[in-house]
C-alpha cells in the first residue's frame, strides 16, 4: 500500500486480481500433517541455535507482568511429551480429544500432539454451558479432554454423562483436579515422538457449528484444508509471512481476539501464522477496546483479526486511536458479520491500513475476501473469491445468478483448472443426510446471501434467515444496520423483522447505545420514555436521509446488550424468536 508523503490519502493498489488467481495451482501432496507443517519442521531449523536467536512461536501477553516467549523448540519438545502422555491413555489413530483451554501456550502445545499421533482435535470453548459440552463431548465420542482450570469444572460437571470420555488431562493450575496432571508428567518423557504419517486426506480437526436450526453439527476437517486456507490468509493479510526470516525488526507478529477453539481462531490466526513461522500473541482476558490498543502496541503486532463488533466498540471508544497508541499494523482481515463503510473508513483513516472483510464457514472457510496490497477493496464489500476457490452466487436450481441478482454463495469443488480444491470439508460427523443437503452437484452452499456486481465484487445480504419481507419489500438486516452504526449516539445494532398482521412484518432495530448516551439518558432532565421518543425519532430520521423509505425502522428498542454466539456474531435469530413470540402472546 502507497503512502501520499503529504496526507492521508489512500492510492489504490493495482489490481493483480486476474493475474494472481489464474496463476494460482494448487499443490497438495498425498501425504500432509499440520504439526509437522506448523511446528516439526521449524523446530529442526532451530537445531544448533542459541537460544536467543531460535524463533519465537508463541508471545503470551500478560497485563502489568514481563511477556513471556516460547519458541518452536519448546513448542516441539511439550507436544512430543504430551503426544507421549496421550497415547500411554490409550489415544489411537482417529480418536477425537478434546481440547477445552483459552489462549495460552499449552492450547497450541495440544494442538501439535494431537496432529503430530493422527488424533482428531475437537476444540470446545470455555464459554459453553454444561448442555453444550455434554452433546459435543457425547456425539463425538472424545475418549480424552484437556482442560485448564478455567475449563476442568465444567467437563468434571457433565463427565457422567459421557461414556466414551476415559481420561481428563489436567493442565496449568488444575493440578490434582483431573486424572493426570501433564505438568507433572511431561518431565518423564523426554524421547522425541516420532510422527504418524497421515493423508492430507485424513481427519485433523472436528468443529461443531452453532446450529441455527436443530442440534449443532460436526464438521470433519482434514489436514489439507489448512493448505486451503493460505491462499486467503496470506492475500488477507496483505502478503503475511513474506516478510523475511530472520529480521526481528520488521518481522510479522500476529493477534487476534479470536478464542483458539473456533474456525476464525485456529484456522484464521493460530495454525497459519505457525505454518509460516511466526509468533503469534496469545492473551487469556477479556476483551475491552483499549486492551486491544495497548497489546497491539506493547507486543509490536502487524496483523490482526478483529471482529466487527470489536472494531465497532474500538471506533467509539478510541476515534483517534493513533493521538493514544503507536501502531505498526500492516494487514488487518475482518469476518463473520458485514462491516460496513463507516468501520471501513475508520480502519483506513485512523488505524492507517484498509481493511481486507474475509468471508468463509467452518465447512469451507477463508474463500472469499479482499487482498488491498494487490486490488483495491471497494467499502462494505466481501471481496472476491480468493485464489484457488471458484466462488460464484447461484440460484435454487444450481445455476449462476446474473450480476445484481442475489443468490446463496456457493463454492466449487473444483477451482477454475479444474483441481480439486483442498479447502473442504470431509463431511458432517455421522450425518451423511447433512452433508448431502450441503451440495448442489459440485458446488457447496454456505446458506449466506450475496450479490455480484459487474466487477466480481460480491456483496452481503445476510444469512438465508436474516433476510426478510417487510410490506412485499425484501430486506436485508446489513444495510440498515451499516446506517444506524453511523450515528454517534450507536454502539451496536441488530435488526429483525417484527411481525404485523397487516403488513406482514415491519422493520424493527435492537440499539445497544454509545456509553456517552447512556450516561445522557441516565442524567436526562426529560423523562426517560420522551428521551428516547425523541432518540427514535431522530435515528429513523437518520436512515430516511440515508436509505430507501421502505427501510427505516418502524420500531427501535434499546438494549444493554445484543446476544452474540461465542465467535462474537449477533444472534438476530434469539430477537426474531422473541418478537414472534411476543406476536403470539398478544
Amino acid at each position: 500500500m502507497q503512502h501520499s508523503q503529504d496526507s492521508d490519502r489512500k492510492i489504490d493498489p493495482p489490481d493483480h486480481y486476474a493475474a494472481l488467481h489464474h496463476g494460482f495451482r494448487w499443490q497438495v501432496d498425498e501425504h500432509l500433517n499440520i504439526a509437522e507443517v506448523c511446528c516439526s519442521r521449524w523446530a529442526r531449523a532451530d537445531l544448533g541455535r542459541r537460544d536467543a536467536t531460535k524463533r519465537i512461536a508463541i508471545r503470551v501477553h500478560q497485563t502489568g507482568a514481563r511477556t513471556l516467549l516460547h519458541t518452536y523448540s519448546e513448542l516441539q519438545r511439550a507436544a512430543d511429551a504430551l503426544s507421549h502422555l496421550l497415547a500411554g491413555l490409550g489415544v489411537a489413530r482417529g480418536d477425537r480429544v478434546a481440547i477445552v483451554m483459552p489462549q495460552r501456550f499449552e492450547t497450541a502445545v495440544a494442538y501439535i500432539a494431537v496432529f503430530q499421533m493422527g488424533a482428531v482435535a475437537m476444540p470446545l470453548s470455555m464459554l459453553f454451558g454444561p448442555e453444550a459440552l455434554a452433546f459435543r463431548l457425547q456425539d463425538s465420542e472424545a475418549v480424552v479432554a484437556l482442560c485448564d482450570e478455567s475449563s476442568i469444572a465444567s467437563v468434571q460437571g457433565v463427565r457422567q454423562q459421557c461414556p466414551a470420555l476415559r481420561s481428563i488431562v489436567a493442565v496449568g493450575a488444575a493440578t490434582g483436579q483431573g486424572d493426570v496432571n501433564f505438568t507433572a508428567a511431561a518431565p518423564a518423557w523426554q524421547p522425541t515422538f516420532t510422527a504418524v504419517k497421515t493423508k492430507a486426506d485424513e481427519a485433523a480437526v472436528l468443529i461443531y457449528t452453532s446450529g441455527t436450526t436443530g442440534p449443532p453439527k460436526g464438521a470433519l476437517l482434514p489436514h489439507r484444508a489448512l493448505l486451503g486456507n493460505l491462499p486467503g490468509f496470506v492475500c488477507s493479510q496483505n502478503w503475511f509471512g513474506f516478510d523475511g526470516q530472520r529480521n526481528a525488526a520488521s518481522s510479522a507478529i500476529f493477534w487476534s481476539p479470536a478464542d483458539w477453539a473456533w474456525t476464525g481462531g485456529l484456522m484464521d490466526a493460530l495454525l497459519p501464522t505457525l505454518y509460516f513461522g511466526r509468533p503469534i500473541v496469545a492473551f487469556n482476558g477479556r476483551f475491552s477496546p483499549e486492551l486491544a490498543f495497548s497489546l497491539m502496541q506493547q507486543q509490536g503486532v502487524t496483523h490482526t483479526f478483529l471482529f466487527p463488533t470489536a472494531l465497532k466498540a474500538m471506533m467509539k471508544a478510541f476515534p483517534q486511536p493513533r493521538e493514544w497508541f503507536a501502531l505498526r499494523l500492516q494487514g488487518l482481515m475482518s469476518a463473520g458479520e458485514a462491516v460496513g463503510d463507516a468501520v471501513f473508513a475508520y480502519c483506513q483513516q485512523q488505524l492507517g491500513v484498509t481493511l481486507n472483510e474475509m468471508f468463509g464457514q467452518t465447512e469451507i472457510n477463508y474463500v472469499v475476501g479482499n487482498c488491498a496490497r494487490f486490488w483495491p477493496a471497494k467499502p462494505g464489500s466481501m471481496g472476491k473469491g480468493y485464489p484457488g476457490h471458484r466462488v460464484a452466487v447461484i440460484d435454487d436450481d444450481g445455476h449462476e445468478c446474473a450480476v445484481g441478482v442475489p443468490g446463496d454463495v456457493a463454492v466449487n469443488r473444483f477451482d477454475s483448472h479444474g483441481a480439486a480444491d483442498p479447502i473442504f470439508f470431509l463431511g458432517y460427523w455421522k450425518n451423511d443426510a447433512a452433508t448431502q443437503a450441503k451440495f448442489a452437484g459440485d458446488w457447496c452452499r454456505t446458506g449466506d446471501l450475496a450479490r455480484r456486481d459487474a466487477d466480481g465484487y460480491l456483496w452481503y445480504e445476510g444469512r438465508a434467515d436474516d433476510v426478510f419481507k417487510a410490506a412485499g419489500y425484501r430486506i436485508g438486516p446489513g444495510e440498515i444496520e451499516n446506517c444506524l452504526v453511523k450515528h454517534p449516539a450507536v454502539a451496536n445494532v441488530a435488526v429483525v423483522p417484527k411481525p404485523d398482521r397487516e403488513r406482514g412484518a415491519v422493520v424493527k432495530a435492537y440499539v445497544v447505545l454509545a456509553p456517552e448516551l447512556i450516561a445522557a439518558r441516565a442524567r436526562s432532565s426529560l423523562a426517560t420514555a420522551k428521551f428516547d421518543a425523541e432518540l427514535v425519532a431522530e435515528l429513523q430520521r437518520h436512515v430516511k436521509t440515508m436509505l430507501a423509505p421502505y427501510e427505516y425502522p418502524k420500531e427501535i428498542e434499546f438494549i444493554d446488550a445484543l446476544p452474540m454466539t461465542t465467535t462474537g456474531k449477533v444472534q438476530r435469530r434469539v430477537l426474531r424468536m422473541q418478537e414472534e413470540e411476543r406476536f403470539r402472546s398478544v
